[in-house]
């Protein structure tokens, strides 16, 4: 009924896998998000940092460098000098953290990573914190 292909497919490459083209498993790729989207967030957490000072921001600013050396094979994130940033609106700032740290805690759950995970979702429940008074105040 039908004529069988004769001729190798256009989408497939002749010899297979390339061997010179990286290849990264689903878990790599997974980690490489995850960090990435930590070390925004701690970028954020150190613009935080540099308007106002706390101790709880100091803490999250320490454990996401820790967890974003980890998921890179034990290199520390580059960080930004304190000084010499532009200001922007604590506020701003606050919703920006919440969201990368929501975008953080959707990988971790996918990926399995408890220890990211949590730390997503405290950083996700302190700047939600940090915006409530300002929220209800502008209302």
């Amino acid at each position: 009924m039908y004529e069988p292909i004769r001729t190798k497919s256009v989408h497939s490459t002749v010899d297979g896998p390339n061997p010179d083209f990286p290849h990264r498993s689903r878990e790599e790729e997974l980690d490489i998000q995850l960090a990435g989207h930590l070390a925004a967030l701690l970028a954020v957490t150190d613009e935080l940092r540099a308007t106002q000072s706390s101790a709880d921001l100091d803490t999250a600013a320490e454990r996401l460098a820790e967890q974003v050396g980890r998921l890179r094979g034990g290199r520390t994130p580059v960080r930004a000098p304190m000084s010499g940033r532009r200001e922007r609106g604590t506020a701003a700032l606050h919703r920006r953290a919440h969201a990368l740290a929501g975008r953080a805690l959707v990988v971790a759950a996918s990926r399995a990573d408890t220890a990211a995970a949590i730390l997503a979702a405290e950083r996700m429940d302190a700047h939600t914190a940090a915006l409530e008074p300002r929220e209800l105040a502008s209302r």
